[in-house]
């Protein structure tokens, strides 16, 4: 499994968690950034893991900033993306069941460290239902 990921500042020290508890699970990671806290901004970091995604360069992307809403929207302009903002483990597990969600957003300042790895195990274990919801995610596209 390859997962594009990303953050801005006030992701940055989730990410880096994230990113060595992936590692550590054998997931192949390409990080997009950010590689401080220095403030930066989001788009700069969510439209290459969305290009990533979208391009099938990863099956998933994982992005953070401080309320996960600013990185969400702008990874959500791409075809194809279905980013989905999750701060509970059985939120990311119905974004991917019922919504075939391919980048999980979390809020780095509102979510615990444990929770966010459950969300992220949840995320990418979860497969799509498909049935019913299939006619309804191929609707989300303009």
């Amino acid at each position: 499994m390859k997962l594009a990921l990303g953050a801005d500042h006030a992701g940055f020290s989730l990410k880096e968690k994230l990113k060595k508890y992936l590692l550590e699970k054998g997931i192949e990671v390409k990080d997009f950034g950010c590689h401080s806290e220095q403030s930066v901004d989001y788009p700069d970091f969510a439209h290459p893991v969305a290009s990533a995604v979208e391009k099938k360069e990863s099956d998933f992307g994982l992005l953070m900033c401080g309320s996960g809403n600013g990185i969400n929207m702008t990874a959500n302009k791409h075809a194809g993306i279905r980013a989905a903002l999750c701060w509970s483990s059985e939120i990311a597990k119905l974004s991917r069941q019922h919504n075939d969600a391919n980048i999980l957003t979390l809020p780095a300042r509102f979510i615990e460290e444990t929770e966010a790895k459950k969300c992220l195990d949840i995320f990418l274990s979860t497969p799509f239902e498909g049935g019913r919801h299939e006619g309804r995610v191929k609707k989300i596209n303009c």
